[in-house]
């Protein structure tokens, strides 16, 4: 996965705001996932990744469903910021 700034962050806690919270975390694996897939085609084949995208966490939230910027952070929007930071805590080499 492509280093994250902090619009990868923005974009898949919107994708996370689009499901239930009881799906966020599952989510957020298929979007590590569709990252890191992304990022090794981009390297080897030098062109995006079809689904995945450029190996951005941008790029792999794209193709799913985003819910609208939050005009402020409620509880649910900490909680989807909250599962993103932790998984890539998780995830960071």
């Amino acid at each position: 996965m492509r280093a994250v700034q902090l619009a990868d962050i923005e974009a898949a806690a919107r994708a996370l705001m689009a499901v239930p919270s009881t799906e966020r975390a599952a989510l957020m694996a298929s979007l590590l996932k569709c990252a890191d897939t992304g990022d090794r085609y981009r390297k080897r084949l030098r062109k995006v990744h079809p689904r995945c995208g450029s190996g951005t966490l941008m790029s792999a939230a794209a193709r799913f469903a985003q819910a609208p910027r939050p005009a402020r952070l409620t509880g649910d929007a900490l909680q989807a910021y909250a599962t993103v930071i932790a998984a890539l805590r998780h995830h960071a080499p």
